[in-house]
């Protein structure tokens, strides 16, 4: 008898191999090594549109404060229209709930409750308004 033996490639493994004995590589999604923390999300509460209703919007969507504070901090000419007509011109020195201090110049100083208040807008856009 004969020793014979059966031809295999001897350079490279076929492909099934190769892909088998590979490891597969994962970076570490720990961040204890120095990143940056991650903060946890708040839980948040029962999702209400669930049930089918709306959310309805925040009571105090703090606007008003803003734009109070933006013409202080400027110190915007501005003019107050009153419900009955009368026009104020000066600068809004500070507000609170329910009034507003308006410092004018070479007349008194005036706090107007925010209700008697029609609307009030930039002097300079006095002229765009009409």
């Amino acid at each position: 008898m004969k020793n014979v033996m059966e031809p295999t490639s001897v350079g490279r493994a076929t492909d099934a191999d190769s892909f088998g004995n590979r490891k597969l590589i994962r970076p570490s999604l720990n961040r204890a090594e120095g990143g940056p923390e991650r903060r946890e999300r708040p839980e948040r509460p029962a999702a209400p549109a669930a049930a089918g209703k709306k959310v309805p919007p925040p009571e105090q969507t703090h606007a008003e404060n803003f734009y109070y504070q933006k013409q202080m901090q400027a110190r915007t000419p501005m003019v107050i229209q009153l419900q009955d007509g009368e026009e104020l011109h000066g600068i809004i020195e500070w507000y609170d709930k329910n009034c507003i201090k308006i410092t004018r110049e070479g007349e008194p100083n005036l706090l107007v409750y925010k209700p008697a208040i029609k609307y009030m807008f930039k002097e300079g856009e006095q002229n765009e308004r009409r």
